[in-house]
């Protein structure tokens, strides 16, 4: 079989290249060993939404009287939450494999092995081999939970990544070893549903990617909420109890301390899948696991291109799919670049946080001349109506000029409202374009707008507050 693209892996950034090759006239092929989504679709992104929205629902209830609407105590039932998760994943999973079918992609099971340019053999569940011929391949095999070099990693009860999400029930305590993006979105979950949420992270701040002031906001919410955070704390051992929980043994403050919970969930990061490809033999170059690639999406090897986290540049499952789009555009002659100046990061907690740009302390480091402008949700119509008044919009601006550097969000729908930080990012778009757009009311974006007012004329209409 002879195609002009061959991609293995099909999750967010394979698949999405798969169909945009197939638009772009191209005759494709995709290798995927699982499910075809990925991680993203199948074990990550969906699965843990949908339960936050669960979460969402649960919290509504219980906070109804407040609306004027008097229901009875809420009952938890976790297995239909995670029935409905498994659902919504089948519906999409199911919805992915017709676009690939109505855009008439071969969808090959199985391994995928590159025996040299322009060759890949599948070894499918029954050790069957299929060979197809392509013009050229993409690498978009991903990345897998990190497992990081702790004594008794493998102990009952300590769950690596999303295994989490295989249980049948709630814990009725859970340590978290890391507390970045994936952990924190457990601990959210997990300590709306009652368990017990201790969380143990290395470096001085919880959630690095996000701005530190926000990231410190953020604390103050799950300090509130129960959930116990140990910062500077380097887990050292994982050991068994006799009554059935595990302990957790880690150093801080020049001592050591230890905690029991029924489950562990290790959360420290992941990295890029590259195994067994055959990348080595044909010599494509690679740098801690990752492979290496240009703004073109193509390896040091000719034909040979990779994306997604398996490059090990920016692992988020939108990242992935524009390198896909970039990475197909450039094999089938339309060329294009990648850019990641204006990526958002989103945090599903409670409340919500995203971000997009620079960060303050980037600001900060960069040596760069700005000013700050935030506005409150507190201060927002649209929030207090909804009753969800935490957090602010925060804009980084450029001084003079009025650029906006970066936008970062906490509170109601912040993973919706970065989209107009982003598109202002990557247009290059000031303060004052912002504050002269007309935004509908009452909305939470109006946020945005207020922010934008301050930061371009050192005032907002619904808020007093003196820039920094």
């Amino acid at each position: 079989m002879e195609y002009d693209v061959v991609i293995i892996g099909g999750g967010p950034g394979g698949y999405v290249a798969a169909i945009r090759a197939a638009q772009l006239g191209g005759r494709v092929a995709l290798v995927e060993k699982d499910r075809v989504g990925g991680v993203c679709l199948n074990r990550g992104c969906i699965p843990t939404k949908t339960l936050v929205r669960s979460i969402n629902s649960l919290r509504e209830a219980r906070n109804a009287a407040q609306f004027g609407v008097i229901v009875s105590e809420p009952a938890l039932d976790f297995a239909v939450m995670v029935a409905r998760k498994d659902a919504v994943v089948t519906r999409l999973v199911s919805g992915v494999e017709e676009l690939l079918q109505a855009h008439r992609v071969d969808l090959h099971p199985g391994t995928g092995t590159i025996v040299r340019p322009g060759l890949v053999q599948v070894t499918n569940s029954d050790s069957t081999i299929t060979e197809l011929v392509a013009r050229h391949v993409i690498v978009a095999t991903g990345s897998v939970a990190g497992r990081p070099p702790i004594a008794g990693l493998d102990t009952p009860g300590v769950l690596i990544g999303e295994e989490i999400l295989n249980l049948d029930h709630v814990p009725a305590s859970l340590v978290i070893i890391g507390g970045g993006v994936v952990g924190l979105e457990f601990a959210s979950i997990f300590q709306a549903l009652g368990s017990a949420v201790t969380v143990i992270e290395m470096l001085p701040t919880l959630l690095p990617p996000v701005d530190q002031e926000i990231a410190r906001r953020y604390g103050v919410y799950l300090h509130k909420g129960g959930t116990r955070v140990f910062l500077k704390a380097r887990v050292e051992e994982f050991r068994p109890t006799e009554t059935g929980q595990v302990s957790v043994r880690f150093s801080m403050d020049g001592g050591e301390k230890s905690e029991e919970a029924e489950v562990v969930l290790v959360s420290t990061g992941r990295v890029p899948f590259s195994a067994g490809l055959g990348l080595e033999s044909l010599g494509v170059k690679m740098e801690k696991g990752a492979v290496v690639v240009n703004g073109r999406l193509q390896t040091n090897v000719p034909g040979v291109y990779a994306v997604g986290d398996v490059t090990g540049r920016v692992m988020l499952a939108h990242v992935a799919s524009r390198q896909g789009e970039v990475a197909v555009e450039n094999i089938l002659g339309h060329p294009a670049q990648i850019d990641y100046h204006a990526v958002p990061n989103c945090v599903f907690t409670d409340p919500e946080i995203a971000g997009v740009g620079l960060t303050e302390q980037g600001a900060k480091e960069q040596g760069l001349d700005y000013t700050v402008a935030k506005f409150p949700f507190s201060a927002s119509g649209k929030a207090l109506a909804m009753g969800e008044t935490d957090g602010l919009v925060k804009l980084i601006c450029e001084r003079g000029s009025g650029q906006v550097l970066g936008m970062h969000v906490m509170g109601p729908h912040a993973s919706d409202l970065i989209a107009e930080g982003t598109l202002a990012v990557q247009l290059g778009a000031t303060a004052r374009d912002i504050a002269d757009t007309i935004h509908a009311h009452p909305t939470l974006a109006e946020a945005t707008m207020e922010a934008a007012k301050l930061a371009a004329y050192g005032a907002a209409i619904h808020y007093r507050q003196a820039r920094k």
